[in-house]
Protein backbone atom coordinates (compact mmCIF):
# COMPACT_ATOMS: atom_id res chain seq x y z
CA UNK A 1 0.00 0.00 0.00
CA UNK A 2 2.64 2.32 1.17
CA UNK A 3 4.38 1.50 -2.59
CA UNK A 4 1.10 2.22 -4.37
CA UNK A 5 0.89 5.72 -2.75
CA UNK A 6 4.55 6.74 -3.26
CA UNK A 7 4.00 5.65 -6.55
CA UNK A 8 0.88 8.03 -7.46
CA UNK A 9 1.96 10.62 -5.30
CA UNK A 10 5.36 10.44 -7.29
CA UNK A 11 3.15 10.59 -10.34
CA UNK A 12 1.38 13.26 -9.37
CA UNK A 13 4.39 15.05 -9.14
CA UNK A 14 5.39 14.92 -12.47
CA UNK A 15 1.97 15.14 -14.21
CA UNK A 16 1.41 19.04 -11.61
CA UNK A 17 5.38 19.97 -13.28
CA UNK A 18 3.61 19.75 -16.53
CA UNK A 19 1.02 21.97 -15.12
CA UNK A 20 3.05 24.09 -13.84
CA UNK A 21 5.36 24.60 -16.75
CA UNK A 22 1.88 25.01 -18.83
CA UNK A 23 0.59 27.60 -16.94
CA UNK A 24 3.90 29.44 -16.54
CA UNK A 25 3.46 30.14 -19.74
CA UNK A 26 0.12 31.27 -19.85
CA UNK A 27 0.73 33.41 -16.98
CA UNK A 28 2.91 35.23 -18.50
CA UNK A 29 0.67 36.05 -21.48
CA UNK A 30 -2.21 36.78 -19.58
CA UNK A 31 -0.48 39.08 -17.33
CA UNK A 32 1.25 41.10 -19.69
CA UNK A 33 -0.94 41.19 -22.68
CA UNK A 34 -4.03 39.81 -21.05
CA UNK A 35 -4.44 37.04 -23.63
CA UNK A 36 -5.96 34.20 -22.79
CA UNK A 37 -4.18 31.66 -25.18
CA UNK A 38 -6.12 28.91 -25.23
CA UNK A 39 -3.93 27.66 -28.19
CA UNK A 40 -1.44 27.23 -25.32
CA UNK A 41 -1.87 23.30 -25.26
CA UNK A 42 -1.80 23.58 -29.51
CA UNK A 43 1.28 24.92 -29.11
CA UNK A 44 2.80 21.78 -26.56
CA UNK A 45 1.38 19.64 -29.20
CA UNK A 46 3.81 21.61 -31.59
CA UNK A 47 6.68 21.14 -29.58
CA UNK A 48 6.21 17.43 -29.40
CA UNK A 49 5.75 16.81 -32.78
CA UNK A 50 8.27 18.75 -34.65
CA UNK A 51 10.62 16.52 -31.62
CA UNK A 52 9.16 13.89 -32.96
CA UNK A 53 10.11 14.83 -36.39
CA UNK A 54 13.63 15.68 -35.53
CA UNK A 55 14.96 12.74 -33.30
CA UNK A 56 15.75 10.94 -36.55
CA UNK A 57 18.24 13.48 -37.71
CA UNK A 58 19.30 14.77 -34.12
CA UNK A 59 18.78 13.09 -31.59
CA UNK A 60 16.56 12.74 -28.81
CA UNK A 61 18.87 15.55 -26.81
CA UNK A 62 19.00 17.47 -30.23
CA UNK A 63 15.32 17.63 -30.38
CA UNK A 64 14.60 18.54 -26.75
CA UNK A 65 17.10 21.82 -27.56
CA UNK A 66 15.93 22.83 -30.89
CA UNK A 67 11.98 21.27 -30.63
CA UNK A 68 11.06 24.21 -27.96
CA UNK A 69 12.79 26.99 -29.70
CA UNK A 70 11.17 25.78 -33.07
CA UNK A 71 8.34 26.54 -31.11
CA UNK A 72 8.72 29.67 -29.67
CA UNK A 73 9.37 31.29 -33.29
CA UNK A 74 6.25 29.45 -34.78
CA UNK A 75 4.56 31.39 -31.95
CA UNK A 76 6.19 34.70 -32.70
CA UNK A 77 4.93 34.35 -36.16
CA UNK A 78 1.83 33.48 -34.67
CA UNK A 79 1.55 36.66 -32.78
CA UNK A 80 2.24 38.35 -35.58
CA UNK A 81 -0.26 37.74 -37.73
CA UNK A 82 -3.23 37.07 -35.71
CA UNK A 83 -2.37 37.68 -31.53
CA UNK A 84 -1.08 41.48 -31.78
CA UNK A 85 -4.44 42.67 -33.51
CA UNK A 86 -6.59 41.97 -30.56
CA UNK A 87 -3.86 43.32 -27.58
CA UNK A 88 -6.37 46.15 -25.82
CA UNK A 89 -9.75 44.71 -26.70
CA UNK A 90 -11.63 42.52 -24.53
CA UNK A 91 -10.52 39.16 -23.51
CA UNK A 92 -13.38 37.50 -25.35
CA UNK A 93 -12.44 38.34 -28.58
CA UNK A 94 -8.31 36.30 -27.59
CA UNK A 95 -10.70 33.57 -26.37
CA UNK A 96 -12.86 32.73 -29.33
CA UNK A 97 -9.34 33.48 -31.34
CA UNK A 98 -7.32 31.38 -29.61
CA UNK A 99 -10.07 28.62 -28.84
CA UNK A 100 -10.29 28.49 -32.89
CA UNK A 101 -6.53 28.38 -33.43
CA UNK A 102 -6.53 25.47 -30.56
CA UNK A 103 -8.95 23.41 -33.00
CA UNK A 104 -6.56 24.62 -36.14
CA UNK A 105 -3.51 23.02 -34.35
CA UNK A 106 -4.87 19.85 -33.17
CA UNK A 107 -6.10 19.44 -36.24
CA UNK A 108 -2.78 20.55 -38.11
CA UNK A 109 -1.00 17.76 -36.41
CA UNK A 110 -3.56 15.03 -36.72
CA UNK A 111 -3.49 15.73 -40.86
CA UNK A 112 0.29 15.65 -40.39
CA UNK A 113 1.45 12.90 -38.58
CA UNK A 114 -2.06 11.17 -38.89
CA UNK A 115 -4.18 10.47 -35.78
CA UNK A 116 -2.86 7.66 -34.20
CA UNK A 117 -0.40 7.30 -31.43
CA UNK A 118 2.77 7.44 -32.22
CA UNK A 119 6.19 5.96 -30.14
CA UNK A 120 8.55 8.54 -29.13
CA UNK A 121 12.17 7.51 -28.58
CA UNK A 122 13.70 8.64 -25.40
CA UNK A 123 17.38 7.16 -24.81
CA UNK A 124 17.90 3.71 -23.16
CA UNK A 125 19.83 5.10 -20.78
CA UNK A 126 16.50 7.00 -19.45
CA UNK A 127 14.22 4.21 -19.69
CA UNK A 128 14.95 2.14 -17.14
CA UNK A 129 14.37 1.90 -13.21
CA UNK A 130 16.89 3.75 -10.68
CA UNK A 131 15.48 0.53 -8.19
CA UNK A 132 13.81 -2.79 -8.16
CA UNK A 133 11.77 -1.50 -5.15
CA UNK A 134 10.54 1.21 -6.32
CA UNK A 135 10.11 0.11 -10.01
CA UNK A 136 8.13 3.72 -11.18
CA UNK A 137 11.28 5.85 -10.16
CA UNK A 138 12.55 5.38 -13.90
CA UNK A 139 15.64 8.15 -14.86
CA UNK A 140 13.14 9.66 -17.28
CA UNK A 141 10.72 10.43 -14.98
CA UNK A 142 13.56 12.27 -12.62
CA UNK A 143 15.39 14.16 -15.26
CA UNK A 144 11.77 15.82 -16.48
CA UNK A 145 11.68 17.10 -12.68
CA UNK A 146 15.22 18.02 -12.32
CA UNK A 147 14.60 19.71 -16.43
CA UNK A 148 11.16 20.99 -14.80
CA UNK A 149 13.00 22.52 -11.71
CA UNK A 150 15.59 24.25 -13.38
CA UNK A 151 13.45 25.72 -16.41
CA UNK A 152 11.34 27.20 -13.48
CA UNK A 153 14.64 28.66 -11.42
CA UNK A 154 15.54 29.90 -14.86
CA UNK A 155 12.86 31.57 -16.00
CA UNK A 156 12.69 33.52 -12.17
CA UNK A 157 16.32 34.04 -12.90
CA UNK A 158 15.42 35.62 -16.36
CA UNK A 159 12.78 37.66 -14.64
CA UNK A 160 14.88 39.07 -12.07
CA UNK A 161 17.91 40.04 -13.23
CA UNK A 162 17.83 40.90 -16.85
CA UNK A 163 16.43 44.00 -18.53
CA UNK A 164 13.84 41.97 -20.39
CA UNK A 165 12.63 40.40 -17.34
CA UNK A 166 12.84 43.64 -15.14
CA UNK A 167 10.36 45.16 -17.81
CA UNK A 168 8.08 42.39 -18.32
CA UNK A 169 7.19 42.77 -14.46
CA UNK A 170 6.93 46.50 -14.82
CA UNK A 171 4.70 46.20 -17.57
CA UNK A 172 2.45 43.64 -15.59
CA UNK A 173 1.96 46.03 -13.37
CA UNK A 174 1.64 49.51 -15.77
CA UNK A 175 2.02 48.74 -19.52
CA UNK A 176 1.18 52.45 -20.38
CA UNK A 177 3.99 53.76 -17.92
CA UNK A 178 6.38 51.54 -18.96
CA UNK A 179 5.33 52.64 -22.61
CA UNK A 180 5.74 56.48 -21.67
CA UNK A 181 9.10 55.70 -20.03
CA UNK A 182 10.47 54.63 -23.73
CA UNK A 183 10.17 50.97 -24.05
CA UNK A 184 9.34 49.57 -27.52
CA UNK A 185 6.05 47.56 -25.88
CA UNK A 186 4.75 45.74 -28.76
CA UNK A 187 8.14 44.32 -29.05
CA UNK A 188 7.88 43.44 -25.66
CA UNK A 189 4.98 41.50 -25.51
CA UNK A 190 6.37 39.41 -28.43
CA UNK A 191 9.58 38.56 -26.66
CA UNK A 192 6.67 37.77 -23.80
CA UNK A 193 4.64 35.88 -26.17
CA UNK A 194 7.67 33.72 -27.50
CA UNK A 195 8.95 33.14 -23.93
CA UNK A 196 5.64 31.63 -22.99
CA UNK A 197 5.36 29.38 -26.03
CA UNK A 198 8.71 28.32 -25.27
CA UNK A 199 7.85 26.72 -21.83
CA UNK A 200 4.59 24.94 -23.63
CA UNK A 201 6.69 23.65 -26.23
CA UNK A 202 9.62 22.56 -23.80
CA UNK A 203 6.64 20.60 -21.97
CA UNK A 204 5.26 19.24 -25.05
CA UNK A 205 8.55 17.24 -25.40
CA UNK A 206 8.74 16.26 -22.14
CA UNK A 207 5.13 15.02 -21.71
CA UNK A 208 5.45 13.00 -25.40
CA UNK A 209 8.27 10.85 -23.82
CA UNK A 210 6.18 9.54 -20.69
CA UNK A 211 2.58 9.78 -21.76
CA UNK A 212 2.77 8.93 -25.60
CA UNK A 213 2.23 11.38 -29.07
CA UNK A 214 -1.19 12.35 -30.10
CA UNK A 215 -2.78 15.07 -31.55
CA UNK A 216 -5.33 15.40 -28.28
CA UNK A 217 -1.98 15.70 -25.95
CA UNK A 218 -2.27 19.29 -25.40
CA UNK A 219 -5.99 19.79 -25.22
CA UNK A 220 -5.99 16.93 -22.43
CA UNK A 221 -3.18 19.39 -19.99
CA UNK A 222 -4.59 22.64 -20.95
CA UNK A 223 -7.96 22.85 -18.46
CA UNK A 224 -5.61 21.63 -15.28
CA UNK A 225 -3.00 24.63 -16.17
CA UNK A 226 -5.87 27.38 -16.29
CA UNK A 227 -6.98 25.55 -13.13
CA UNK A 228 -3.60 25.72 -11.99
CA UNK A 229 -3.48 29.64 -12.65
CA UNK A 230 -7.06 29.84 -10.80
CA UNK A 231 -5.65 28.53 -8.27
CA UNK A 232 -1.97 29.94 -7.39
CA UNK A 233 -4.14 33.37 -8.08
CA UNK A 234 -4.03 35.54 -11.11
CA UNK A 235 -1.26 37.90 -11.42
CA UNK A 236 1.16 35.23 -9.67
CA UNK A 237 3.92 33.10 -11.07
CA UNK A 238 4.94 31.47 -8.04
CA UNK A 239 1.05 31.25 -7.50
CA UNK A 240 0.85 29.43 -10.32
CA UNK A 241 3.88 27.10 -10.19
CA UNK A 242 2.36 26.16 -6.29
CA UNK A 243 -0.97 25.48 -7.77
CA UNK A 244 0.43 23.40 -10.42
CA UNK A 245 1.98 20.97 -8.21
CA UNK A 246 -0.95 21.28 -5.76
CA UNK A 247 -3.91 20.13 -8.25
CA UNK A 248 -1.10 16.90 -10.17
CA UNK A 249 -0.23 15.70 -6.25
CA UNK A 250 -3.52 16.09 -4.86
CA UNK A 251 -4.92 14.11 -8.01
CA UNK A 252 -2.54 11.54 -7.79
CA UNK A 253 -3.17 11.21 -3.85
CA UNK A 254 -6.96 10.70 -4.88
CA UNK A 255 -6.07 7.74 -7.38
CA UNK A 256 -5.34 5.59 -4.62
CA UNK A 257 -9.11 5.43 -3.51
CA UNK A 258 -10.69 6.49 -6.30
CA UNK A 259 -9.47 6.52 -10.00
CA UNK A 260 -12.74 7.76 -11.34
CA UNK A 261 -12.85 10.93 -9.11
CA UNK A 262 -9.09 12.05 -9.64
CA UNK A 263 -9.85 14.74 -12.54
CA UNK A 264 -12.75 16.14 -10.67
CA UNK A 265 -10.79 16.72 -7.94
CA UNK A 266 -8.94 19.39 -10.10
CA UNK A 267 -11.82 21.29 -9.73
CA UNK A 268 -13.02 20.46 -6.56
CA UNK A 269 -9.81 22.13 -5.44
CA UNK A 270 -10.37 24.91 -7.51
CA UNK A 271 -13.85 25.76 -6.22
CA UNK A 272 -12.70 24.75 -2.68
CA UNK A 273 -10.18 27.58 -2.78
CA UNK A 274 -12.67 29.72 -4.74
CA UNK A 275 -14.88 29.59 -1.83
CA UNK A 276 -12.53 30.38 1.19
CA UNK A 277 -9.79 32.85 -1.11
CA UNK A 278 -11.57 34.14 -4.62
CA UNK A 279 -8.59 35.98 -5.90
CA UNK A 280 -6.63 32.58 -4.75
CA UNK A 281 -3.95 31.53 -3.06
CA UNK A 282 -1.10 34.29 -3.60
CA UNK A 283 -3.44 36.60 -5.99
CA UNK A 284 -4.13 40.31 -5.18
CA UNK A 285 -6.98 42.16 -5.00
CA UNK A 286 -8.75 43.20 -8.11
CA UNK A 287 -5.53 42.45 -9.88
CA UNK A 288 -7.85 41.76 -13.70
Amino acid sequence: MTQLILYNVFNGLIVGAFYALMALGLSLILNLSGVINFAHGGFLAVGAYLAFALIPYLGFWGALVISPLLTALFGLVIERLLIRRLYGRDPLYSLLLTFGLAFMLEDGTRFIWGPQTLPFSIPDSLSSPLSSSFFFLTGYRLFMVLLVTAAVIALFLILSYTRLGVRIRAGTLDLETVSVLGVNVRILRSLNFGLGIYLAGLAGVLAAGMLGLQPTIGSDLIMPSFVAIIIGGLGSLPGTLVGGLLIGVASGVVTVWFPSASEAMIYVMMGLVLLVRPRGLFGEEGRF
